[in-house]
């Protein structure tokens, strides 16, 4: 016998029948509640508590003002001299450096100790 001959022959061949379940249909929308709660637990997990960071570090950047003893994401430690823009001017020791606000991650002293 040939092997094309053993696939139309098993195409043929009629499904088994099966007995009646005696357990109950679940409802369609069943199916979908393990996604749902999945999206909600990686909302809840990723999504917001990135939300929360990002608002934190923009107030944190909103209220730099001079004199403010803080740290940069490099760990420099500074003093800020002047607020721009976009930009800090921090002086450490005997340097001084300006770095943009986005990189100020905590304010150590000043009038608000801000942690980010």
């Amino acid at each position: 016998m040939r092997l094309i001959d053993l696939n139309g022959f098993l195409a043929q061949a009629a499904a088994p029948q099966t007995a009646p379940s005696s357990q109950p249909q679940q409802p369609g929308w069943m199916a979908f509640a393990p996604m749902v709660l999945l999206v909600v637990v990686v909302y809840f997990i990723l999504i917001r508590p990135q939300q929360q960071r990002a608002k934190q570090q923009a107030r944190l950047i909103a209220e730099l003002k001079s004199g403010d003893k803080v740290v940069t994401s490099s760990g420099i430690v500074g003093v800020v001299i002047t607020v721009k823009d976009r930009t800090v001017s921090l002086r450490s020791m005997d340097a001084k450096m300006e770095v943009t606000k986005a990189s100020v991650t905590e304010i150590l002293a000043g009038d608000a100790a801000v942690e980010s």
